[in-house]
């Protein structure tokens, strides 16, 4: 299962995710680092695999041996300030 960086639904291409993957929704490209549990914005070249070569596109399809696809969509960050707020409201609804 790979979960969209782009619309974040769930995608069930098989076993593996060929590069010319689309998302069934939104027809996002898959076999991107948007997608692969690798990924991180704060790592170096924002990837943890550090044998992966660099990928300037990171919403593109790339031909990265080391795609592994994520349990999360990490495309769009939640707003912090969005998040302390319904924390807040949550611990202190009445």
């Amino acid at each position: 299962m790979v979960i969209c960086h782009a619309c974040h639904k769930e995608n069930h291409p098989g076993d593996q995710v060929g590069r010319r993957e689309t998302c069934i929704q939104c027809n996002a490209d898959l076999h991107v680092c948007l997608n692969c549990e690798f990924y991180d914005p704060k790592a170096y070249n924002e990837c943890h695999e550090p044998q992966a070569d660099r990928v300037l596109e990171k919403d593109r399809a790339n031909f990265c041996d080391y795609f592994s696809p994520s349990a999360h969509a990490k495309g769009q960050e939640a707003d912090p300030k969005a998040d302390a707020k319904a924390k807040l409201d949550a611990l202190f609804k009445k």
